[in-house]
């Protein structure tokens, strides 16, 4: 994890959200958690509620799950559905996936309101795990 007073500046990446719309991987005047995950992913599985949680709880803070190394299309919406998540969701790509150094998931970012990243983490994390690394 990244000290809280380093910051790291990230590109502005865009990716397809699963309704085909674009979205821009970046904050927007609000505290972002940019969430990787991959559906077949069983820890991704059991934290993805915990995400959902902290979303519904903070409007002031931002979410954005993207799908890497996914079987197909379908199973990142089925995923989606599974969850009953209301965050955006979008397919990832190499790209970002080696942009962003991602190795395992669930991989955070967090990105402040300046589009910095702040901090970063992966593996399983509460609902109160994620909201403190907001801080």
């Amino acid at each position: 994890m990244l000290a809280s007073d380093s910051t790291m500046p990230m590109n502005t990446f865009v990716v397809e959200k699963l309704n085909g719309e674009q979205l821009f991987v970046q904050a927007e005047d609000k505290t972002t958690v940019v969430y990787f995950f991959a559906p077949w992913c069983q820890v991704c599985n059991l934290s993805i509620e915990n995400l959902e949680g902290l979303h519904q709880k903070n409007s002031n803070i931002a979410i954005i799950a993207i799908a890497l190394d996914y079987e197909s299309r379908q199973s990142v919406i089925d995923f989606a559905k599974r969850h009953n998540l209301s965050f955006p969701i979008a397919y990832g790509n190499n790209e970002i996936k080696t942009a962003f150094k991602v190795k395992a998931y669930p991989s955070y970012y967090i990105l402040n309101k300046e589009n910095n990243i702040v901090s970063k983490s992966l593996g399983y994390s509460t609902e109160a795990g994620l909201y403190l690394r907001t801080l």
